[in-house]
C-alpha cells in the first residue's frame, strides 16, 4: 500500500517541476521584417529560407530569411515578377 502512495506523490511532484519550467527556459526572438530598396546594403552570408514565386503574371511579394556575416538573422521583404507570364 505504501508503494502506490509513494508513486503518486513522485508523479505529482514531477508534473509540478515540469510545469514550472515552461516557456521561460526558451527565449523566442521576433525578427523585424526589413523592406528592400535599391539603397539597402545586403550582407547575405547564408540563405535560410525563401518564399516561392507565385505562378501569376505580375509583381508578387517575396520574403527571404538569411544570416549575415556576423551570424545575425534577418527577414527581407521584396518584390519580383511572378512566374506565370508567357512570352507569346
Amino acid at each position: 500500500m505504501k508503494v502506490p502512495v509513494a508513486m503518486i506523490a513522485l508523479f505529482g511532484f514531477s508534473a509540478m517541476v515540469m510545469a514550472q519550467e515552461g516557456p521561460t527556459s526558451v527565449q523566442v526572438q521576433q525578427i523585424p521584417i526589413e523592406q528592400y530598396s535599391y539603397s539597402t546594403h545586403l550582407d547575405v552570408a547564408k540563405v535560410i529560407s525563401q518564399t516561392e514565386v507565385a505562378d501569376v503574371c505580375g509583381v508578387v511579394p517575396m520574403r527571404m530569411t538569411y544570416e549575415d556575416s556576423q551570424g545575425k538573422q534577418h527577414i527581407l521583404a521584396y518584390e519580383v515578377m511572378g512566374s506565370g507570364c508567357s512570352n507569346g
